[in-house]
């Protein structure tokens, strides 16, 4: 099999989701060993499960802070472009899922500095000006999947999924066994469902 054509990747997360991150980890694993175009999007597991009334209050309450920095990457993105996406998505992610920073003001202006970006679109982060577009990029998403599904999402070419879910990243050869596992499954005509009950939590090391 050839790989010199890059491959396009649609790459749909919210950054505080521990297991989009596991994917994105993995999805550039195979990006390092492999001809990928990968782009970033941004969805937001507080859109997806808004006007649900069976979740109990703290977790809408968590659903509006998980809100600040999707914001914040919106901002970024409208400010600077969709190509500093993948940086902040990482140092946002090593703060998050890696060291347990909270979700505040700081932490966002730090990822921003580590990223090269301003640290002032952290203010981003509790205003509504970018709701808009992350409302169109989650959306976007999601047409491709359908509800009943959440983050990630990730489209190679025209097929897109909700996943690949798994912990912990796989790494060298595993990654790319499982690469090959979604193009053999996005060449297929009619498939849409593989899933098992996890049985274990995100693992990041």
């Amino acid at each position: 099999m050839r790989h010199d054509t890059p491959t396009p990747v649609d790459f749909w997360f919210d950054p505080t989701c521990p297991w989009a991150w596991m994917t994105s980890r993995w999805i550039l694993e195979v990006a390092r060993q492999r001809p990928l175009r990968l782009r970033w999007h941004l969805m937001s597991l507080t859109v997806l499960n808004e006007g649900r009334t069976d979740l109990p209050e703290r977790w809408h309450r968590d659903l509006a802070v998980r809100l600040e920095p999707v914001r914040v990457c919106a901002a970024a993105e409208q400010t600077c472009g969709p190509q500093v996406l993948g940086a902040l998505y990482t140092e946002l992610g090593i703060r998050f899922h890696l060291q347990r920073a909270p979700k505040e003001h700081a932490t966002y202006a730090a990822a921003l500095t580590a990223a090269g970006l301003d640290p002032r679109l952290a203010d981003a982060a509790g205003a509504e000006t970018y709701d808009a577009a992350v409302r169109a990029s989650h959306h976007e998403g999601i047409s491709r999947v359908g509800e009943e599904v959440g983050t990630p999402v990730v489209a190679v070419g025209d097929v897109a999924f909700f996943g690949p879910v798994v912990t912990p990243a796989p790494r060298g050869e595993a990654a790319l066994r499982l690469w090959d596992g979604v193009l053999a499954v996005a060449a297929t005509d009619g498939f849409f469902e593989l899933k098992r009950t996890r049985t274990r939590g995100p693992v990041f090391t």
